[in-house]
């Protein structure tokens, strides 16, 4: 089944985020939670949609009440749950955090025996969706397993840099036995892909230590992107294509959660690229989303609006 022609199809984790409702409490001590759809990639989507982009993601769920809560809230936020399959006997991801900020958030995953979304099988896939959407969107967690591994590889080759294609150089370090794995299947995927982003330690992994952010963006397209985005946290972003390097400023904000902050920031490149917006106009756009979730507790029902966006960087214009 082809579902047409997407403006973002992204592709990889997806689950359910149980976040504590009570700040600076460490996990045992929490009394009350909070329940959201969660995984980057889907959050990439919901942050899409939130643009009036048509998006949809690629993944798998458990046969289970989360399961079922995953295709509820994905079709409640306007993203198509039609790329969507099904693990019978693995169950939906759930994901705990714990909550110090401004900058710590321990992650907690629980993804056994094996995350459905790491099940997802190359003969599953719909080429031609992946083919024809604007924006197809990979991770990196997305080659730590088989089958994912060689799906996300026969997915990518099917597109052969159609279109706008994302690495998100995504590296977690519990999901691979050691930084050495990631580093040779990212470099498997870079010559497939137009765009990589990541923070600076992970395109570290990707290409190896470089001295400057500027010299790991240039080796990033060395190795094929296009575009390649280093997010440098506080310092802002970098970001270098054919036309050369631009750098701005991180967008100040009171964080109180900063785990979904990356995920609007590939929404907001994802509407900025698609936009056809000059590569500055992009990275400001996206720094001010990333921002503007980093300020809020959830992660995909915080994805902003265009217009909340805009109003944020007009404040900071402003100050």
């Amino acid at each position: 089944m082809t579902a047409g022609a997407f403006d973002v199809v992204t592709m990889g984790r997806v689950g359910v985020d149980i976040y504590p409702r009570q700040v600076g409490v460490r996990l045992e001590d929490v009394e009350t939670f909070g329940r959201f759809l969660g995984g980057s990639p889907t959050d990439v989507a919901v942050a899409a949609a939130r643009y009036g982009r048509r998006a949809a993601v690629v993944t798998k769920t458990g046969a289970d009440p989360f399961g079922r809560f995953v295709r509820r809230a994905l079709t409640g936020y306007g993203v198509d749950d039609r790329l969507v399959g099904t693990s019978e006997h693995l169950p939906t991801p759930v994901t705990f955090c714990e909550i110090f900020p401004p900058d710590d958030f321990p992650l907690y995953f629980y993804r056994f025996p094996k995350a459905p979304d790491l099940d997802i099988h190359p003969d599953e896939l719909d080429v031609g969706a992946i083919r024809d959407a604007s924006i197809f969107w990979v991770t990196v967690t997305g080659l730590c397993q088989e089958p994912s591994r060689s799906a996300t590889l026969a997915a990518l080759r099917a597109r052969d840099r159609a279109g706008i294609t994302v690495l998100d150089l995504d590296y977690r370090p519990m999901f691979w036995d050691s930084a050495g794995e990631a580093t040779r299947w990212v470099r498997e995927l870079l010559p497939y892909v137009t765009v990589a982003v990541g923070n600076l330690h992970e395109c570290e992994v990707a290409v190896g230590p470089a001295g400057t952010p500027a010299a790991t963006a240039a080796a990033l397209r060395g190795a094929g992107a296009s575009l390649a985005v280093v997010k440098q946290g506080p310092k802002g972003v970098l970001a270098a294509d054919g036309t050369g390097e631009v750098e701005v400023p991180a967008v100040p904000v009171e964080v109180v959660n900063g785990l979904g902050a990356g995920d609007a920031f590939g929404g907001a490149l994802c509407h900025g690229l698609l936009s056809g917006w000059p590569t500055e106009r992009i990275m400001r756009f996206a720094n001010a989303a990333g921002a503007h979730v980093a300020g809020e507790l959830a992660c995909s029902e915080a994805m902003p609006t265009e217009a909340q966006v805009e109003a944020r960087l007009a404040e900071v214009a402003g100050v």
